[in-house]
């Protein structure tokens, strides 16, 4: 092993060092809060509500003592704090990097609250939250917006400051919420440091991120639901396979940090606690009779890319010819189990709207003008027999409404999606949006244009604009407002819509207004 690599394996066995102490009035130099406030996972009788003590967040251990500190939270219907309906305590310890997970019950559904905590005298930042309607209920609308891939030196969080100001119920992060690696063009701001590792390395990597205003502003707004993507631990890994093909075992390690650090920053539910390397993220939310999201995550349990660059793993762009494996029928995405899990969720599903949250672009992208193809391994199309799997899944059992958003590739793009792409006249079963990235940059609209004729499933790309995507559902309609910034170097950017489209209900395909 090498210095690095056995620093990883003790980093995570520190991890589990029992604390003795309980401080029940524990002294502050700083701002225990200086992370923030989030809440999340919101059910029709609860939410989860976190943060974490902090009060030097970029050195080691965030400034705290290794002993846990007891943490007051209380829940009220007004923003003063006049009508607390609940209150509780929390034991933050170093275990968990002082975080706290606070599931909250005996909500009523369908209505904001307002939320902080206590710590020695220190009070954080009041967040407003909103349970989901109850089971069965038909809301007459649901807003949400989703966003992804936010590098912090390739520009500032303004995208975040406009979502804060919408009238949203929730926020649907789709993955690379912090990057491992530095790289891009004309960087703003730095990490400072070197990629993470080791546990205390990701926990610092996500403090950095954290601390940005206008992405505290968002968490602190609406309830969020999350899952990964790769840069969250490694780019481009694969289940227990890292891009530089690492020993499985030693990449693990370094994955169980990853995954106790997205853990320690996010506002999850305890069930979904990692141990070691296993982190179980993908999940269901309902919001009564109206929607349903599936949540997905198509980094832990995928097979390995094929065709990969000789001496790397990782993805690649291979003409179809070349790689026969691609077809190969066993390839997974999702794996075996969480495939039946999404199928079982679609099949008993009554919602009328089936939003399917998962990290990347489903719909097929060939890659080389004219003649021949070529698709890039590492999404979607590296997994070809999965995807004609699930989309022949909700064609068959004629799922409702599916809907499908993804992130990852930095750039809008709506689609139809179909069970045979080489057919022009398959029927379109699903719609997909991609949101572009919060600030991550791309591939040259250039390149986006000369792919287009041979894509004619594809409506709408363009990869010129940071932002994020509103939608609002109704019983008749999904309007998609692709919202974008002016100026993503400019923290007081301003902000405007790019375009719009509308699903129509029991109609798929979305439709460009104006």
């Amino acid at each position: 092993m090498s210095r690095r690599q056995f620093l990883t394996g003790a980093a995570s066995l520190a991890a589990f060092a029992p604390f003795t102490r309980l401080l029940a009035q524990p002294r502050f130099e700083n701002d225990p809060f200086a992370l923030g406030v989030a809440s999340g996972y919101p059910a029709p009788e609860g939410v989860v509500l976190w943060t974490r003590l902090a009060p030097e967040p970029l050195t080691a251990g965030g400034g705290m003592p290794r002993a846990a500190v007891e943490v007051a939270w209380e829940v009220a219907t007004d923003e003063a704090f006049r009508n607390i309906v609940r209150r509780g305590k929390e034991a933050a310890g170093p275990r968990w990097a002082h975080s706290v997970h606070a599931e909250v019950a005996g909500l009523e559904p369908a209505r904001h609250y307002f939320y902080r905590f206590h710590a020695g005298g220190a009070v954080s930042p009041t967040g407003r939250t909103r349970t989901a309607p109850a089971a069965g209920a038909a809301p007459e609308r649901l807003r949400f917006a989703f966003a992804s891939c936010q590098q912090y030196e390739q520009g500032y969080y303004a995208a975040y400051r406009h979502l804060a100001g919408e009238d949203l119920d929730l926020v649907v992060h789709l993955g690379d919420y912090i990057y491992e690696s530095s790289w891009g063009r004309r960087h703003v701001r730095k990490h400072g440091t070197e990629e993470p590792i080791t546990l205390e390395e990701y926990r610092n990597r996500h403090a950095l991120y954290k601390t940005d205003l206008n992405l505290q502003s968002a968490h602190a707004a609406f309830p969020w639901l999350v899952t990964w993507d790769d840069h969250e631990v490694d780019n481009d890994y694969a289940a227990d396979r890292s891009q530089d093909r690492d020993p499985p075992a030693v990449f693990l390690m370094r994955r169980a940090a990853a995954y106790q650090a997205y853990y320690e920053h996010m506002p999850l539910p305890k069930r979904m606690q990692p141990r070691g390397p296993d982190m179980r993220i993908h999940t269901r939310a309902d919001f009564g009779a109206l929607a349903r999201f599936h949540v997905l995550d198509d980094r832990q349990y995928r097979s390995q890319q094929v065709c990969p660059r000789p001496g790397r793993g990782g993805g690649n762009v291979v003409p179809a010819e070349e790689c026969p494996d691609l077809q190969a029928p066993g390839r997974t995405m999702l794996g075996a189990a969480q495939e039946q899990w999404l199928h079982d969720g679609l099949a008993g599903t009554g919602a009328r709207w089936n939003v399917i949250a998962q990290q990347t672009l489903m719909a097929r992208v060939d890659r080389a003008p004219g003649e021949g193809r070529s698709f890039w391994t590492d999404g979607w199309d590296g997994y070809p027999k999965a995807r004609e799997r699930l989309l022949k899944f909700v064609a068959e059992n004629r799922v409702a409404n599916p809907v499908v958003i993804g992130g990852d590739v930095h750039m809008f793009v709506v689609a139809d999606l179909k069970t045979d792409f080489d057919d022009p006249g398959s029927p379109v079963v699903a719609t997909e949006i991609v949101g572009t990235s919060i600030t991550s940059q791309a591939l040259s609209q250039k390149s986006l244009e000369a792919w287009r004729a041979d894509n004619p499933h594809i409506k709408f790309a363009d990869s010129t604009r940071r932002g994020y995507t509103s939608v609002e559902l109704s019983a008749g309609s999904c309007v998609m407002r692709l919202r974008t910034v002016d100026d993503v170097t400019d923290p007081a950017s301003g902000a405007r819509t790019l375009a719009t489209y509308t699903i129509e209900d029991g109609r798929p395909g979305a439709q460009r207004e104006g």
